[in-house]
C-alpha cells in the first residue's frame, strides 16, 4: 500500500535531502514499505516519474555491523561495471540528523523477487535448474572480482577474518539474546578452536540467497541486493552461508515457507559442489564453515526476536523467529561432528 507516513521515514526530510543532492523530484513523494525490519527497513519511493529504493536500519534492536548503509552503498557503486549485477546508486546519507539514522537510495530495478514457495511454484524444473546455476555463477563472479581493481582495497580486514567472525557473532548474541542457550556457547567454543590456519580473500556478500536477488528471468539475475554485511573476507564463508539458508529453520525466520528451503532446489552439498566446479576452489574445512554459518543465522534469528519484542518491526511473521535458533545451533554442532 502506498502511503506518505511510515515509522522511520520522513518524506519531507527526504525531499529536502534530494534537493540538496540535485536528485530531481517530479511531484509528491510517496512511499511503500517493501521489507519491514527482519533486516533493514526497505521502502519503494516514488514521485510522478521516478522510482527509487531507500534502505535504513531498523528503529531499535540494532546489532553492530549488521545495518551499515555506507558499506552497502559503497560496494554497489564499486561493482557497477563488474560481472555482478547491482542496483544503480543514487545517494547516501550518513548524517543521522536528517532522518534519525543513515540511509541509502538506489535506483529501482524491475524484476521478480522469489521469496516464498508459492513464488517458486510458477517455475518449471528446468527454470529452477537455470536459476540455481545462475545464482551460483553470480556468487562465483563476485568472489572473482579483484577488490583493488574496483576501489575496495580497504573495504575490510581479510587477515584474521574467520577468527573475528567467530568472536563477532558471539558478541552479537550477547547483545540480542532473549534467553540462555548453553549449546550456542558450546558451538562458539568449538568454532574458536577449529579456525582454519589459512583462507582465501574476496569480496563477500554475507547474506546471499535467492530472495536477495532480483530476477529478470529464471536464468538471469538483474541485481544482487542487501549488501549491508558485505566485506573482504573468506569466499567459503559466503558459500557456506548460502548453503545454510537451505535449512528449514529459515521458514521461521522469514515467517513463511521460504523459496530457498524448497526440496525442489539442490541441497547444500550439491550447491557447494557446483560452486567448486565454477571456481576450482578446494572445500577444505567445510565443517567449520558450515558451523560458523549456522551460528551466524541463529544469532540473526535471535536478533529478529529481540527487535520484535522491542516493538521495532513492521508487518507480520516475526513471532516465530525464536524457534529457528535451537535447530540452527544443533545443525552447526553436527557440522563440526557433534
Amino acid at each position: 500500500m502506498t502511503a506518505t507516513v511510515h515509522e522511520g521515514l520522513d518524506l519531507v526530510a527526504l525531499r529536502r535531502f534530494f534537493t540538496e543532492r540535485d536528485v530531481a523530484v517530479d511531484g509528491e513523494l510517496r512511499a511503500e514499505l517493501i521489507s519491514g525490519g527482519k533486516s533493514n527497513l526497505t521502502f519503494l519511493i516514488t514521485d510522478d516519474r521516478t522510482r527509487w529504493v531507500l534502505r535504513r536500519p531498523p528503529t531499535a534492536g540494532l546489532t553492530p555491523s549488521a545495518h551499515d548503509m555506507a558499506r552497502e552503498f559503497r560496494v554497489c557503486a564499486a561493482l557497477r561495471d563488474s560481472q555482478v549485477p547491482v542496483a544503480p546508486t543514487v545517494a547516501l546519507c550518513t548524517d543521522e540528523q536528517v532522518m534519525g539514522a543513515p540511509f541509502a537510495v538506489t535506483g529501482f530495478v524491475g524484476g521478480q523477487v522469489v521469496r516464498t514457495a508459492d513464488d517458486l511454484a510458477a517455475f518449471s524444473d528446468a527454470e529452477i535448474t537455470a536459476c540455481t546455476d545462475e545464482l551460483v555463477r553470480v556468487l562465483a563472479a563476485l568472489h572473482a572480482v579483484d577488490p583493488d581493481a574496483v576501489g575496495l582495497a580497504g573495504f575490510g580486514r581479510p587477515e584474521g577474518y574467520l577468527t573475528r567472525q567467530v568472536a563477532l557473532w558471539a558478541r552479537q548474541w550477547e547483545r540480542v539474546r532473549t534467553r540462555e542457550l548453553p549449546d550456542l556457547h558450546r558451538l562458539h567454543d568449538r568454532l574458536a578452536a577449529a579456525v582454519p590456519a589459512r583462507s582465501a580473500v574476496s569480496i563477500v556478500h554475507g547474506d546471499y540467497r535467492i530472495d536477495n536477488t532480483i530476477l529478470a528471468a529464471p536464468g538471469r539475475v538483474a541485481a544482487v541486493v542487501d549488501w549491508e554485511l558485505s566485506t573482504l573476507g573468506d569466499p567459503l564463508a559466503d558459500l557456506a552461508q548460502m548453503c545454510t539458508y537451505r535449512h528449514s529453520a529459515l521458514d521461521a525466520i522469514i515467517g513463511e515457507t521460504a523459496a530457498w528451503t524448497s526440496p525442489r532446489l539442490p541441497g547444500p552439498a550439491e550447491l557447494a559442489q557446483r560452486y567448486a566446479e565454477h571456481t576450482g576452489r578446494d572445500l577444505g574445512a567445510w565443517g567449520f564453515y558450515l558451523g560458523l554459518a549456522h551460528l551466524k543465522l541463529a544469532v540473526i534469528a535471535e536478533g529478529i526476536t529481540h527487535r520484535h519484542r522491542a516493538g521495532a518491526t513492521e508487518g507480520d511473521g516475526f513471532e516465530h523467529a525464536h524457534l529457528a535458533v535451537g535447530p540452527l545451533v544443533a545443525a552447526g554442532l553436527a557440522a563440526l561432528g557433534e
